[in-house]
């Protein structure tokens, strides 16, 4: 198949698979290949694998023959992704009891730069009021961070305001 001798060749981006789901909803018609076909080719997209769950959802919640062409498929993705950012970080910053504030600095900085550290005060001003002497405090910072890690290779690339 064309497409697998193309992403073995080099590195595709979000926006050719959105293509290529419009190009293959015109010719399918059916959601279930549609996806099984998606997955195999984000998993093969080494900087879109964290994006695989966020594509199928968009694919699952979507009426695709509503859209009229390839510009519209990307816009409508684009929509929806920075509407499940907003409602993601909110869950998070809740989830986790953060400083509201500082963890949406934090989670902007982290999303511009397209990953997050450990280094520096950034991480440690989103953490709830807890003494890092406190025993649970070194387990709650690593749950944090890794949480925003994968926050933002699912989201990075997309845009949109927290």
């Amino acid at each position: 198949m064309f497409e697998v001798d193309l992403l073995k060749s080099q590195e595709i981006n979000l926006d050719y698979i959105l293509e290529l789901i419009f190009e293959k909803n015109k010719q399918t018609k059916d959601k279930e290949t549609l996806i099984d076909e998606v997955r195999r080719v984000i998993r093969s997209s080494l900087g879109n694998r964290a994006k695989e769950g966020l594509v199928v959802d968009f694919l699952n919640r979507t009426d695709l023959n509503s859209i009229p062409d390839k510009p519209g498929i990307i816009e409508a993705f684009f929509t929806y992704a920075q509407t499940e950012q907003q409602r993601e970080a909110e869950m998070l910053i809740a989830d986790e009891n953060l400083n509201d504030k500082a963890a949406r600095r934090y989670l902007k900085a982290s999303l511009e730069r397209e990953y997050a550290t450990e280094h520096g005060t950034d991480l440690n001003e989103t953490l709830p009021k807890m003494s890092p002497l406190n025993p649970q405090y070194l387990t709650k910072k690593q749950t944090v961070f890794e949480k925003i890690v994968a926050f933002v290779e699912k989201f990075k690339g997309i845009g949109g305001r927290l």
